[in-house]
């Protein structure tokens, strides 16, 4: 395989551009649309309700476990071969999870898919620091955009096709559709596969990586963002209802806390380079999340709006931090081992959050409590994203060589 770190015409990084971007639409649609067709799908299937809250813990734990397995595929495939292996599993799964008749086989379609999904989520930063290591916050934001609308397409568009197609099974397979065309381009891009060290840098290792102090820093801003963006999803709308707004209000509210994500993640190019490294946006995306938290306990029922473009602004942390991971490392071979050891941890913190959230609810009586340790977590985002912000290496934590031709974050 001949190391072809970047497109060297204009047209290629439009197209190495756009692939990168579409694959990242790809990668949350598994997620969104199961949620909203989740009843139908449930009765059809005689899935009972345990079932049906193991298929909603299922996201999580394959982004965690998957994802770590990610690095060795990556190694032996190269990343245009395992983004290609990505929307194959994401495609088979959606496909097969359509026409699944049984609750069982329904899990191992969503399992498949979702295994796809959690390799894509590694891949990212790597292909964005292979091919524009001059442009990482730029690429880094399109497809931070790009996931987030994956999410929300999803959510929002699955009911009515569903509707318009005859059932949830075609509304669903129409997704598998999706991911095969964005297949494509892909294929095109297999014959200049790269690896994630194109330089011939030394390759780091996990177990050299936990010994880096800007590394657990940066599994703490991951989990704990994470974990707060999964309690939202998954009980803003129930705090609402309890409060005493309508089903529908609630639903609206959600979807405009996810909107208001998309516009900043474009701005954050923009941003970054205003704030340089200083600790501004961590700790802004900290404040806003902490303050909508708080205006959900005080008044929920007043200036609702508010409270979720708030929550939606601090949302930008998750960006933010993908961002880094290309930033604060040196090499692309650097940026998969960063990115595996903060995602999979990472997601195994952040599927704390909605369960945390639902156990002290449990306990409490009330969602005060929950309220309060959400709050906890955007202090957490805020003191670890202080850390993470400091313009040190990964590699340089480590005392590891500097590579003779590195690639410029």
């Amino acid at each position: 395989m001949t190391p072809q770190p970047r497109a060297s015409t204009r047209s290629g990084r439009l197209l190495v551009a756009a692939a990168i971007v579409l694959l990242a639409l790809n990668l949350r649609v598994a997620v969104g649309s199961l949620g909203v067709v989740l009843g139908p799908v449930r009765a059809d299937l005689d899935m009972s309700t345990a079932v049906g809250g193991i298929l909603t813990t299922v996201p999580v734990v394959c982004f965690a476990l998957f994802g770590v397995g990610a690095h060795g595929v990556v190694k032996r495939l190269g990343l245009h071969r395992t983004a290609a292996l990505v929307l194959a599993l994401i495609t088979i799964g959606l496909s097969l999870r359509a026409v699944a008749d049984s609750a069982a086989l329904f899990m191992l379609c969503t399992t498949i898919a979702l295994a796809g999904a959690a390799m894509g989520n590694i891949i990212l930063p790597p292909l964005v620091k292979v091919h524009f290591p001059d442009r990482i916050a730029l690429l880094s934001s399109l497809y931070g955009a790009a996931l987030m609308a994956g999410a929300t397409l999803g959510s929002a568009a699955t009911v009515p096709l569903s509707d318009a197609l005859g059932g949830w099974r075609q509304g669903l397979a129409l997704w598998a559709a999706l991911s095969l065309v964005v297949l494509l381009p892909w294929l095109a891009l297999l014959r200049d596969d790269v690896r994630t060290d194109p330089t011939g840098s030394r390759r780091l290792q996990v177990k050299e990586v936990v010994r880096s102090p800007l590394a657990w820093a940066m599994v703490l801003l991951f989990g704990s963002q994470s974990a707060g963006a999964y309690a939202q999803f998954g009980w803003f709308p129930e705090i609402l209802t309890d409060a005493g707004l309508s089903n529908a209000y609630a639903g609206a509210m959600l979807g405009l806390l996810s909107g208001v994500g998309i516009p900043l993640t474009l701005a954050l190019p923009w941003l970054m380079r205003i704030v340089g490294d200083r600790p501004i946006l961590p700790v802004a995306f900290a404040t806003v999340t902490a303050a909508g938290w708080l205006g959900v306990l005080i008044a929920p029922t007043t200036l609702t709006w508010v409270w979720a473009v708030l929550l939606g602004l601090g949302g930008g942390a998750f960006t933010w931090t993908l961002t880094m991971i290309g930033k604060r490392t040196r090499t692309s071979a650097g940026t998969t081992t960063l990115s595996v050891f903060t995602q999979g941890p990472g997601y195994l913190i952040g599927g704390i959050g909605p369960l945390g959230v639902g156990i002290l609810h449990d306990a409490t009586g009330s969602w005060t409590s929950s309220l309060i340790g959400l709050m906890v977590l955007a202090v957490v985002i805020a003191v670890a994203g202080w850390y993470v912000a400091r313009p040190v290496m990964l590699e340089d934590t480590l005392g590891a060589p500097r590579p003779r031709d590195r690639i410029s974050s």
